[in-house]
């Protein structure tokens, strides 16, 4: 019988397997409450998680790795680099009707399922080795605070912008984790951080969502409303998206260090470039399926994205959208409903009053029918 590698060749050897496996970061750290657990849940308690209910509900859940891996000990912390570049389009002057996407959203397939994969093999090269080990692998979907065991790994420092930043690599990088009950030798946490006095995430946030550095109000967060608010966007967000219509990346574009970030991995290439804002408007729920499934725009659904579209659409003013929002008073969708509404107020095509009006007359949502009235007493364009 083959006697097992030391823990520390093991080490070794399996960061290398991870590596070859496109993990261009990987550290190890104890299982143990996160350092800044009381903060995550004196953030919950302000409200700052919005609508996001699965994070209050899991709250206990995110004291311990045990929660996810019963009798966890370890935790290994991965990362894997996305395209940083920029696609060309979604700037209101060049390409008004045109909206952004996120950098990590871009690629041709859904990152859980490709990081996935390569966890289902990492997790292999453990239990070839140790084969009563309990190794269980995560992207992003269980209660783990993974920026927090990221930086007690040594994979970096969280910014002012609350994302986990390395020197290297910036932060356009995906991260994910193998926990298991094997006590594999720990990395030296990285108890530095390299922001210094730079404010530039801080001041660039077209929402203001950061009351102070490392305080992130999701409430106010384009990523958080273009893609977890599944309800009515705050009539004072609606125009404040900066042409975003999934996620949003102006806090990383701003940070000196993803001026230099490196190429991303091959996988997670951009192929998608920036949305036709009319065209989505057009998308019906099977349109929407044959085109995002399997990618990650698919967590927003069309409700969400249709709802953005129409918000980016009557903010830059783009008349030509006037027909689709007056078809999309009619939608199955309150939330659609009531972005067209806000967004026929904002253009006001001939006649607008008057639709509304007998929209209001059959209209069951309450938030859209407020939304109508709301529009209603608007004054009339150029009488103000």
């Amino acid at each position: 019988m083959q006697t097992p590698p030391s823990m520390d060749d093991f080490a070794a050897e399996f960061k290398q397997s991870a590596r070859r496996l496109g993990f261009v970061l990987s550290g190890v750290c104890a299982a143990a409450t996160p350092p800044h657990f009381d903060a995550f849940l004196q953030w919950l308690d302000r409200g700052c998680a919005g609508t996001m209910q699965y994070l209050p509900q899991r709250r206990d859940a995110y004291r311990h790795p045990d929660s996810v891996l019963e009798g966890c000990r370890t935790v290994v912390m991965l990362a894997v680099p996305y395209d940083p570049q920029a696609v060309s389009g979604g700037d209101e002057e060049d390409c008004p009707a045109r909206g952004k996407v996120a950098r990590y959203a871009r690629g041709p397939r859904d990152y859980h399922d490709v990081i996935h994969e390569r966890l289902k093999r990492l997790r292999q090269t453990v239990l070839d080795v140790f084969p009563q080990a309990r190794v269980r692998g995560v992207v992003d979907t269980a209660p783990l605070l993974e920026r927090e065991f990221a930086q007690q790994a040594g994979l970096g420092w969280i910014g002012k912008n609350t994302m986990l930043l390395n020197k290297h690599w910036g932060s356009y990088f995906f991260l994910a984790a193998l926990l298991t009950d094997l006590e594999l030798p720990i990395d030296a946490p990285h108890s530095s951080s390299h922001c210094g006095t730079c404010r530039a995430c801080l001041d660039a946030c077209p929402t203001a969502a950061f009351p102070q550095p490392h305080l992130l109000d999701a409430r106010r967060c384009i990523s958080y409303l273009t893609i977890e608010h599944r309800q009515h966007v705050d009539a004072n967000l609606r125009s404040q998206l900066a042409g975003w219509v999934f996620g949003c990346d102006v806090c990383q574009e701003v940070c000196p260090w993803n001026r230099k970030a490196p190429d991303g991995d091959p996988e997670f290439r951009a192929v998608l470039g920036e949305l036709d804002l009319l065209e989505l408007l057009e998308i019906d729920d099977a349109g929407f399926r044959s085109r995002f499934r399997r990618t990650p725009l698919w967590r927003a659904k069309r409700r969400n994205l249709v709802r953005n579209a129409i918000l980016v659409l009557a903010t830059r003013a783009i008349r030509s959208a006037s027909p689709a929002l007056v078809r999309l008073l009619e939608d199955t969708e309150p939330v659609i409903r009531g972005a067209a509404v806000w967004g026929l107020g904002r253009l006001q095509p001939a006649g607008w009053r008057e639709l509304l009006r007998k929209r209001l007359e059959i209209e069951t949502d309450a938030e859209v029918r407020t939304s109508i009235q709301t529009a209603l007493q608007s004054p009339q364009e150029g009488t103000a």
